[in-house]
């Protein structure tokens, strides 16, 4: 491999794609095995990639989508403003909503990658969801923050944290005196950097074994192919446009909710996609305004996740799809202060449901149905203070497994273990015994709910539900659940998932509804109930293969009478499907 003007091949492309990913693993290996707070190293809930010194999108590896589609290269520019020279030794700190950022409690540092003779080659970045980050109140998720005061948490626009790699401890010491439980803050601000560290190391050993130059005709011939791809996947589609229209449910500052319209064209001649967000509210007062990376990356997400399944994510293929936002748009480019505090959730499944349903309804075999919606109780926040540990605090997110959402598509049934559609299946589902052992909690039970299903000729994901609550002690719990009135969308003739729910059990056993966002203290022997959305469905049920629909019974995920009254699938007592009554009620079913 030599010179510049080298025209690699596509055995020398996928080696050193690979090596890329392969130095993007070890950042996230790091950051799993060195953190700190539950929701990075038993949730997963983190991400880091590598960009190319014009900012542009390479490898990200098994990060979440949300984390990484847009915004790293926001990020990556904005380093360059607030700071036109930087050397190597250098670390940045960007959560800032209005830097390129995804919300406040999404800590990133970015390291540019400088070789022997000063050149900015490449930067890598790594990015973790923090259990606190210094919120007025104990949540990551301040959704009634009428904006980014009330909100609280510190922002950091791209500071520089470390020189000569030498931390400045001015900025540490404010960060520990602003967060709740500092020592945790700051083993995961070591892992950051240690993950980034790592990154660069990499990236650096790469370049002197191969090349600079090398990895720029790498990366151009990598981004070219990439561009093929994507195109070629356009060109599959029918030209077309269509405008979907959703709603996020009723939340504080929002009392009729937030109805939401996305504009998708699709002209297949030029290989070319356009997703038009601008024709939307202006930024309201409450945290579910999207940040500019995280509106971008939701549009793109829907597009991905119809029809990008053979495309490498990244900026070659990001040519050629065109998101249109508009600055104070609250799913747009927020103007300060507007709060973006549940960014990466709420109003992001909106868009990318929205984005991958339209897509379904052009034509068959493409597209999804609608994800479970973000954040039930399942996943909330739990913070207070450990008997076990001498009233020592503790903070954290839960990303129990009572969160399935995974939508139906045109060649399988939703994924169990999706999760919000911006999470893509990427966080790990919670160790309950890890969960007991860090925090004075029990979780009782996690089980699926039978007949919560969308139904579909591949159906949705069921509904999940969890319960659990504190011991010995009282908690604070704060979640945002969305999709109690507006649940997932089924696509093609695919029906509704079902909608989301949330209880308190009291101790003497009686159950009453909360509100979907809310703030509960939850006493000794008290619990909290979880129902989460589930997934859409597509296509028409009736079409659904029955033995399908009998595994499903065999299951326990749907009962018989599901199983004829929607499927028009009957099942003997026996567990065998009847065939002539099956064709009978079927029959009827479609008015033959």
């Amino acid at each position: 491999m030599t010179g510049a003007s080298h025209n690699l091949d596509s055995v020398e492309l996928a080696v050193i794609s690979n090596r890329f990913e392969a130095a993007v693993l070890a950042m996230m290996n790091t950051l799993l095995r060195t953190s700190r707070s539950g929701v990075i190293n038993n949730g997963r809930d983190f991400s880091c990639c590598v960009i190319t010194g014009a900012d542009e999108l390479l490898a990200m590896a098994e990060s979440q989508p949300i984390h990484v589609l847009s915004g790293p290269d926001l990020m990556a520019k904005a380093m360059k403003e607030h700071h036109p020279e930087f050397r190597r030794g250098d670390a940045f700190l960007n959560n800032s909503p209005y830097h390129g950022n995804s919300h406040a409690a999404d800590h990133t540092i970015l390291v540019p990658v400088i070789d022997a003779d000063g050149i900015h080659r490449f930067t890598v970045l790594a990015k973790a969801h923090q259990a606190d980050c210094g919120n007025a109140v104990p949540t990551t998720y301040s959704a009634e923050a009428r904006d980014v005061y009330e909100e609280g948490a510190p922002i950091f626009p791209c500071v520089r944290v470390q020189r000569d790699y030498s931390d400045a401890e001015d900025v540490i010491r404010m960060c520990r005196m602003r967060i709740r439980v500092p020592d945790q803050w700051w083993a995961d601000y070591l892992a950051l950097i240690g993950a980034a560290r790592i990154g660069e190391r990499r990236v650096l050993a790469l370049g002197e074994e191969l090349g600079w130059d090398v990895l720029e005709a790498y990366t151009r011939g990598w981004f070219d192919y990439s561009e093929r791809r994507m195109e070629a996947a356009i060109r599959r589609l029918p030209a077309s446009e269509i405008a979907i229209d959703t709603a996020h449910d009723p939340f504080p500052g929002v009392p009729d909710g937030i109805p939401i319209t996305v504009a998708i064209k699709v002209a297949s001649d030029e290989g070319r996609l356009e997703i038009d967000l601008r024709d939307n509210p202006d930024c309201q007062p409450c945290g579910l305004n999207l940040t500019e990376s995280t509106a971008r990356t939701a549009a793109m997400l829907g597009v991905f996740n119809a029809i990008g399944r053979d495309v490498p994510p990244n900026a070659g293929s990001f040519r050629r799809l065109s998101v249109l936002v508009r600055e104070n748009c609250v799913v747009g480019v927020p103007r300060f202060p507007a709060s973006c505090s549940v960014a990466t959730t709420n109003l992001a499944d909106r868009v990318g449901n929205a984005v991958q349903r339209g897509l379904a309804e052009l034509c068959d075999g493409v597209g999804l149905a609608e994800v479970g919606l973000s954040l039930p109780a399942a996943w909330g926040v739990i913070s207070g203070t450990d008997p076990r540990h001498a009233g020592r605090p503790f903070i954290n997110q839960l990303i129990l497994s009572g969160v399935t959402g995974g939508s139906g598509g045109p060649d399988a049934d939703g994924w169990l273990t999706l999760g919000g559609i911006g999470d893509a299946g990427q966080p790990f589902r919670d160790s309950v015994e890890i969960d007991e052992l860090a925090q004075p909690i029990r979780i009782l039970e996690q089980r699926i709910v039978p007949d919560s299903e969308g139904p579909g000729r591949h159906r949705g994901a069921p509904a999940a539900y969890v319960e659990y609550g504190p011991v010995g002690t009282s908690m604070d719990v704060m979640y945002a659940s969305d999709g109690s009135i507006n649940p997932a969308r089924g696509a093609r003739g695919g029906g509704d998932g079902a909608p989301a729910g949330q209880f308190r059990r009291a101790a003497d056993g009686t159950v009453v509804a909360l509100e979907p966002y809310e703030r509960v203290m939850v006493a000794p022997g008290e619990t909290v109930i979880s129902v989460c959305c589930s997934g859409g469905g597509y296509g028409e049920p009736l079409q659904r293969d029955p033995e399908l629909v009998r595994a499903d019974v065999v299951e326990g995920w749907i009962t018989t009478d599901r199983a004829r009254d929607v499927y028009g699938v009957v099942i003997d007592d026996r567990g065998d499907i009847d065939p002539e009554a099956t064709r009978a009620a079927r029959a009827a079913a479609s008015g033959l």
